[in-house]
């Protein structure tokens, strides 16, 4: 494990949310209640969850300002990050329920999804950020894809996202060009 459980989760379910607008297919994969409400589920959120379209729009407001993240330096993702938390009058707080052990939450009880995702994330950046680590949050090396991945492997060896199916475009690629260069 590279960082704490509740980092992780927060920076993975980062890049998820941005990348449902980063298919290569075009489709955006957060554009109703019920997709919003297979993430909610999937990555574990608690609080309010309003189940509308207006939690949509803001959700989706919210992806593109964390998408961000993944288009800056080091120094300048800090200065947003600061920005987020400060925003969000973000308190830092240790929380345990359901399944879950002891980890960070720094959202009133019964704020907005879209103001818990920002402040969740921005706080897994913290992480990132404070110990030097920003290059794990790179973007996909899959040719003409958008899409964005943190890298938790040990020896910082991830290049592509899961959404794409870039990973094995490469690998079919390389098996076919050497299947070529021996005849």
């Amino acid at each position: 494990m590279v960082f704490a459980r509740d980092t992780e989760m927060n920076l993975l379910a980062a890049a998820e949310l941005v990348n449902t607008a980063r298919r290569r297919d075009g489709h955006d994969a957060l554009s109703t209640v019920a997709d919003l409400d297979a993430y909610f589920t999937r990555w574990g959120y608690t609080g309010r969850h309003d189940r509308d379209d207006a939690e949509v729009a803001h959700v989706r407001a919210a992806r593109d300002r964390i998408a961000r993240l993944w288009d800056v330096e080091r120094d300048e993702a800090a200065e947003l990050v600061n920005a987020m938390l400060r925003e969000a009058d973000a308190v830092p707080h240790l929380v345990r329920h359901d399944a879950v052990d002891w980890h960070l939450h720094a959202t009133v009880p019964g704020a907005a999804l879209a103001s818990v995702i920002v402040v969740e994330t921005a706080m897994g950046v913290v992480d990132v950020v404070r110990s030097d680590e920003y290059a794990r949050m790179r973007r996909c090396a899959g040719a003409g894809c958008r899409a964005v991945l943190v890298d938790l492997s040990r020896n910082r060896s991830r290049r592509f996202c899961d959404v794409n199916a870039c990973g094995n475009r490469a690998h079919v690629a390389a098996y076919r060009a050497r299947r070529a260069a021996h005849g």
